[in-house]
């Protein structure tokens, strides 16, 4: 199986020379540990067992929290932590996207733009969950940023799991939500955006950004996902490898890389590397 570092060492050179001028120091420092990961460059531990007089010499990890060799256990650490805080109630999974006129910047600024990108999205989603129309509570989310999309192009997104129902105000009462609805996905997108577009004017980006932005419709989907157990599996090996899973790569030669997305489907693309991200 091809892994990620087989990746970065193939077309880290290539993609240094045209890109390099653009990365951030924490990008290089990232790559050249998933390159050196287990290598004879991080050194070593030797194990010897005096029984059989065997010796065994493992390398030593890189311990980077975007490397998906070394993360794998906290990630089922975490996914176990959470099962255990599962409610006995639906859950739904609510999706926001970062509009493709604000990827730009938000590349360039990205503690600031994913800052605004979590804080819209959720106030947002209290906001209508508050109406009694609705819930009537406050919600409970766990969200997950994901800075990519599955042809590994740029594309922000925030994933929040969310059990069907939320607390009231007395602190004591759930009130319940529907198995098939949470709420509306069209007026959820107006609010995100403009809680978005507010907290961006009180900084000096909002200026750089076009005004069609405002007036364009932003990508907001909602969808039920039953117990939330099988969401929190899809969303485990991003909380912590924060990369693409290694089983993710089917195969790199030539420029190219095959992707086998999991989900019970094989299918392949071609990716043009070095851009790959």
């Amino acid at each position: 199986m091809v892994e990620l570092a087989d990746i970065f060492r193939q077309y880290d050179p290539a993609y240094r020379a045209k890109f390099g001028d653009r990365l951030l120091p924490s990008h290089r420092h990232t790559m050249w540990a998933i390159e050196h990961c287990r290598t004879e460059a991080l050194g070593g531990h030797v194990y010897h067992c005096p029984d059989c007089d065997q010796s065994v010499y493992q390398y030593h990890s890189c311990r980077n929290r975007h490397c998906p060799k070394c993360q794998n256990e906290q990630a089922q650490h975490w996914l176990e932590q959470q099962r255990d805080l599962l409610l006995p109630v639906p859950y739904f999974m609510l999706t926001f996207t970062l509009p493709a006129p604000l990827r730009s910047m938000a590349r360039s600024h990205q503690a600031r733009l994913y800052d605004l990108l979590f804080r819209a999205s959720a106030s947002a989603a209290q906001h209508l969950a508050a109406d009694p129309r609705f819930i009537g509570g406050q919600l409970g989310l766990v969200g997950v940023l994901h800075t990519w999309g599955r042809t590994l192009t740029y594309h922000p997104h925030v994933h929040y799991l969310i059990p069907a129902g939320g607390l009231a105000d007395d602190d004591q009462t759930w009130r319940p939500a529907r198995d098939d609805f949470l709420v509306p996905v069209k007026a959820l997108s107006g609010i995100f955006r403009a809680r978005f577009r507010d907290a961006l004017r009180a900084t000096e980006l909002f200026d750089l950004v076009p005004a069609t932005v405002w007036e364009q419709d932003w990508v907001v989907r909602c969808q039920a996902v039953g117990n939330g157990e099988t969401a929190f599996k899809y969303l485990a090996p991003y909380i912590l490898p924060m990369s693409p899973p290694q089983a993710g790569w089917a195969g790199a030669s030539r420029g190219h890389q095959q992707q086998s997305p999991a989900q019970g489907r094989e299918r392949s693309r071609h990716l043009s590397l070095p851009r790959v991200r």
